[in-house]
């Protein structure tokens, strides 16, 4: 994945709290079984911490911008971008929300831009206070998307992705696609507390999936505010890493590797195949209204 070197980079579409301290709450995830079990609900559950039990109750506002706000000192341009994770992450955050903001208006629609919030430790959120144990999420109460650029490590070490850059433009990709359906009015059909691999709660994390391919799918020829591509060249070795680390965060897979056995009942976001499938299929047609998991 390369970015145009001369392409601006948008800082204010992620709030940089990197090495603040989030006041008050009890609400944090430890470690050994308890922030397992944490991190394997809430990898990419898309709702917000409250939502999976993982607060005390209590609402905390997200941390305010630090000193440490490396993002907006740092990344400015594309260039940036190509030599920085976290500049990086700023690039594809800016070419996804480019797209979206373009493709609602074709289907009668208005795009209402999302932040993403990068932390470290632990977050504040509309939704509850959450350690970076659940992974990345996106919370419907403020419309943001939450990321510890720690996770991208994890999910190459400890659930087997192949990583790359793409991999983690992928989970970008993926959170706004809960955005997206948040917009649309289908994000709460997951939130009836059903699980399984027909389930609600999976087909809202399968057609995210799919929104996320069907962004790719455009990346290259979606035009920022100065009529070009932040994104100039996506190979089909990126393709594959995305596709990879799709497979990574199947169900199926996570249960295998950190319980031994796959249990299908309680699947709440799809098989490895699953998810590689409608990533792809977002992907080869580049049409949301081919995201239907809901048929």
């Amino acid at each position: 994945m390369q970015f145009d070197d001369d392409a601006n980079l948008d800082s204010s579409e992620v709030q940089d709290v990197r090495g603040s301290r989030v006041p008050g709450g009890k609400a944090t995830i430890g470690g050994g079984v308890a922030g397992l079990i944490a991190l394997l609900l809430g990898l990419f559950f898309g709702v917000g911490p409250d939502q999976l039990g993982l607060t005390d109750g209590s609402e905390e506002p997200a941390a305010s911008s630090s000193s440490l706000a490396e993002v907006k000192r740092s990344c400015h341009t594309g260039k940036d971008a190509n030599a920085r994770e976290d500049c990086r992450i700023l690039g594809v955050v800016n070419s996804v929300q480019d797209y979206w903001r373009q493709e609602f208006p074709r289907r009668r629609g208005q795009y209402a831009p999302a932040q993403t919030v990068f932390f470290t430790g632990r977050i504040g959120t509309a939704c509850g206070a959450a350690s970076s144990a659940v992974g990345p999420f996106y919370c419907p109460g403020d419309r943001r998307v939450y990321l510890d650029l720690g996770f991208f490590e994890e999910l190459r070490t400890k659930f087997g992705s192949s990583g790359g850059p793409f991999a983690q433009a992928y989970v970008v990709a993926h959170e706004y696609g809960h955005h997206v359906q948040n917009l649309m009015g289908t994000l709460g059909r997951a939130q009836d507390g059903r699980t399984g691999e027909g389930s609600n709660a999976v087909r809202v994390e399968l057609q995210a999936d799919c929104y996320a391919g069907v962004w790719a799918q455009h990346a290259t020829r979606t035009p920022d505010e100065e009529g070009r591509p932040l994104i100039k060249e996506l190979t089909d070795a990126d393709i594959r890493d995305g596709l990879d680390a799709a497979a990574a965060v199947g169900d199926d897979r996570i249960q295998e590797r950190f319980q031994g056995r796959v249990t299908p009942e309680s699947w709440t976001h799809g098989s490895a195949k699953q998810r590689q499938d409608w990533f792809y299929q977002g992907f080869r047609t580049g049409d949301m209204a081919q995201c239907n998991t809901f048929r």
